[in-house]
């Protein structure tokens, strides 16, 4: 690693609150601001889905990068299609030659809890990753419904649990709050 931030923990952010994503980016935000070089890789969003993340990393140049690998639309249990769970598949072994490649401090895999949880990637190949992983490189797996062995291997893992949310009467997501 070029900066280096020692020994790399794996975090989990799980639960069905929201903030899951929004928390992950806050790091990466912050690694940014001291000179650490941060990837995310996003595996539900469609390159076609563009951000407000994504666009605010695009100003902040080669430090922080946002990959969109999934389809795009919601997947739902027992309703996936192949080429979502293949985009899935191709988005971890993307991780998987960028972890090794030795390039970020920081890796952040977003909502690949939900795209494990809906059998669009095997819990063991996500195992296996987390194996794989340098000791120089931070790892943030983000979604809901992580796997129970994913949470023993984690480091450091926080649940969001929803109290209250607007969604409830039936407000939708806004730009620049939820997208």
């Amino acid at each position: 690693m070029m900066r280096g931030i020692g020994r790399g923990y794996i975090h989990v952010y799980t639960g069905t609150g929201k903030g899951k994503t929004t928390a992950s980016l806050g790091l990466a935000l912050r690694a940014v601001g001291r000179g650490l070089r941060v990837l995310v890789v996003q595996f539900l969003k469609a390159e076609k889905e563009y951000t407000g993340e994504r666009s605010a990393a695009e100003s902040l140049g080669p430090a922080l990068e946002i990959r969109a690998r999934g389809t795009g639309g919601f997947v739902f249990p027992g309703e996936v299609p192949p080429e979502a769970s293949e985009a899935a598949r191709s988005a971890l072994g993307e991780v998987r030659s960028e972890m090794e490649a030795g390039r970020w401090d920081i890796i952040v895999l977003d909502e690949i809890n939900v795209a494990s949880s809906l059998g669009m990637i095997p819990t063991g190949d996500l195992l296996a990753l987390l194996d794989a992983k340098p000791d120089g490189v931070e790892l943030v797996l983000t979604g809901r419904n992580a796997p129970r062995e994913v949470l023993e291997r984690a480091d450091l893992v926080t649940e969001m649990r929803e109290v209250k949310h607007y969604y409830g009467k039936g407000v939708a997501a806004r730009e620049g709050i939820e997208k």
